[in-house]
């Protein structure tokens, strides 16, 4: 990323989230938009992938505090679009950012070592990369996102899981040189450093990538016919990935240094997983405990009793249902639910649902014509018409 890239990109905006925005926030925000315009579903769509890409970045600052808090400082000192020349300047303060960047001049009134260190501390722990010459220094490979789906049973239990995923890589066929022969040579335009200033008015410069050597420092002499002088091809690659037991939908796992290779002897990038829950038919999930409605008779609910209960993946358990149990009531049987970080599990939470009989045939009607004769003075709504009265 060149430096006018990060002075002039608004993270915020491309999230669409205010600057005061909650780590909460920015998280539910990213989840919508990456699933909107992933590569996968929107296979072939070059705007939604570069879409993608851009929403990816802006999640990689803004979801990490303490990028967010680098980022929001420098866009501060900035002013959200670059310094600007005041007047009295007289015009032809030459002044170029890529001094800041890498610690600038050591003298004169208000040079870059008046920041200390300068800027490179900052933009440095952002991208992995510091001031003019950082190109020709180990380079960082790429982060690569992806998607699971897993059933609510695997989410429960954790699982092993096949996962197939698109990086760029050194080109294998002429070892990430991008020379046919293995002899690149150094780009005369950024002289091997992969940078470029140039002039954006007012005495100030700009550093972007090289656009003859693309950022690489080097060009080759005899192109590598499968990366085309890149030095980087697609591969595609499929690992298995172990995702942990209690995972819940929307959660955004990081396996480190999973992602694509580095360049130069620089470390790899990480692996993003984006995890995918399916709904099951009989429980739900309510954090680390699991929840399962039960019918019970209205005799069972009257009367009490005990009732056995479906558990996921277990055993059945027994309840023991109070008489005059109300409609609707949540019981607990503790260790039944979902597995936590620490290996202990949640608790499975119960709730009772009075079932009335859709057809009833004449010794059940016969005795339910009895009870409603031996209660006919009870009326179960007093108090409702007491409170109302009240209120």
């Amino acid at each position: 990323m060149s430096t006018k890239d990060f002075v002039e990109k608004d993270y915020y905006k491309v999230l669409g989230v205010p600057k005061d925005a909650t780590e909460a926030e920015i998280k539910k925000a990213y989840r919508k938009l990456a699933r909107e315009f992933h590569p996968d579903a929107n296979k072939g769509d070059a705007k939604a992938e570069a879409r993608f890409k851009e929403i990816s970045e802006a999640n990689d600052v803004l979801g990490d505090p303490k990028k967010r808090k680098e980022y929001d400082e420098a866009r501060a000192l900035f002013g959200n679009g670059g310094f600007r020349a005041g007047p009295g300047a007289g015009g032809t303060f030459n002044f170029d950012l890529g001094d800041l960047f890498a610690g600038g001049p050591q003298g004169g009134a208000g040079g870059a070592g008046g920041f200390g260190g300068g800027l490179g501390d900052v933009f440095g722990g952002l991208f992995g990369r510091g001031g003019t010459g950082a190109r020709t220094q180990p380079r960082r490979g790429q982060d690569v996102e992806s998607e699971v789906t897993l059933s609510f049973t695997e989410a429960v239990d954790g699982a092993t899981v096949p996962l197939r995923m698109s990086s760029q890589q050194p080109c294998q066929a002429c070892s990430g040189t991008g020379d046919k022969n293995g002899t690149p040579r150094v780009c005369p335009t950024c002289v091997g450093t992969g940078q470029v200033s140039r002039g954006s008015g007012g005495g100030f410069s700009l550093t972007d990538p090289c656009v003859d050597c693309k950022g690489r420092g080097l060009i080759a002499q005899d192109p590598c016919e499968v990366c085309h002088g890149s030095g980087r091809a697609k591969s595609s690659r499929t690992m298995q990935v172990r995702i942990p037991a209690g995972v819940s939908d929307g959660q955004r796992i990081r396996l480190r240094g999973k992602g694509a290779p580095g360049e130069r002897g620089g470390p790899n990038g990480d692996l993003y997983v984006v995890v995918h829950v399916d709904d099951h038919p009989v429980f739900g999930r309510k954090g680390d405990n699991l929840t399962v409605t039960v019918p019970v008779s209205f005799a069972e609910a009257a009367l009490g009793g005990e009732i056995r209960v479906p558990t996921l993946g277990g055993p059945p358990v027994t309840l023991k249902i109070p008489a005059g149990t109300p409609n609707g009531r949540t019981m607990r049987a503790r260790g039944k639910g979902a597995t936590r970080k620490d290996g202990t599990r949640g608790d499975l939470l119960v709730t009772v649902e009075v079932a009335v009989p859709k057809e009833l045939d004449d010794t059940a009607r016969e005795a339910l014509e009895a009870y409603r004769q031996a209660t006919a003075g009870e009326d179960p709504r007093a108090e409702l018409f007491q409170a109302a009265k009240g209120a």
